[in-house]
């Protein structure tokens, strides 16, 4: 059984976005300061484990905001997580991840001038669609097995790539993960690392709600991202 919910205690600021107000959860380092990334979902919603990224993103350093795409519903049940997917406007979702781009870079804690991107699965795929879309005020992407509808035109991407992706993932073939990878080369002549391991789909996630999670394989793949966003977000 789904077990959606609508009121979504991860939600714990309002920013202004597409002429009107999204929703998300910020997450400020201890030092009261530092760059400033964006956190993007993966289709189950802004879950705890999400809101734990962000967390723990801040406990590096960063400025972590992780925007609400789906309005504070949240699920466990893959069936409604790919319903939830499927009914999201991209582009609304797209100038909602602006607003929170802007948000960040207006906060007094961002030191930054730019902001990273780190999204997984659905949210994988956003970060790239939110660094064609903004150019130079994303300077890092860095998505994990990003699946989802088809990517628009990548010309615009500035930032430097980072992609992690499984060889045994289900949802995402790695020959298509693949092909993101040589669609980012071809259209943005930005020429991303890519980093494959010997793992499943959503192998970072370790609530394991698809039995894939990985804890291995996923230590090393958060500290090549968090040590890749240290470098290039400035």
């Amino acid at each position: 059984m789904a077990d959606t919910e609508h009121t979504n205690p991860q939600q714990n600021v309002t920013f202004p976005s597409n002429g009107g107000e999204a929703h998300g959860y910020l997450a400020l380092p201890p030092s009261g300061a530092g760059p400033g990334v964006i956190v993007i979902q993966e289709w189950w919603g802004l879950t705890s484990h999400i809101g734990a990224i962000a967390d723990r993103l801040a406990g590096k350093g960063f400025v972590a905001l992780a925007p609400d795409l789906y309005g504070g519903a949240t699920t466990h049940d893959a069936d409604e997580a790919g319903a939830l997917m499927q009914a999201l406007p991209l582009a609304s979702a797209a100038r909602d991840l602006g607003g929170a781009v802007d948000f960040v870079l207006s906060r007094p804690e961002t030191t930054s001038s730019t902001v990273g991107a780190i999204g997984f699965c659905m949210g994988g795929r956003f970060v790239l669609t939110l660094a064609a879309q903004e150019g130079e005020r994303v300077s890092a992407a860095v998505p994990f097995y990003p699946v989802g509808p088809d990517l628009p035109d990548l010309s615009g991407i500035e930032a430097a790539v980072q992609m992690h992706i499984g060889s045994s993932d289900a949802f995402m073939p790695v020959d298509a993960a693949r092909g993101v990878a040589d669609k980012v080369r071809s259209e943005s002549k930005v020429t991303p690392q890519v980093h494959e391991y010997p793992a499943g789909h959503a192998f970072v996630n370790d609530e394991n709600l698809l039995g894939t999670y990985d804890p291995e394989h996923a230590a090393v793949a958060w500290g090549r991202a968090v040590d890749f966003l240290k470098e290039h977000v400035r």
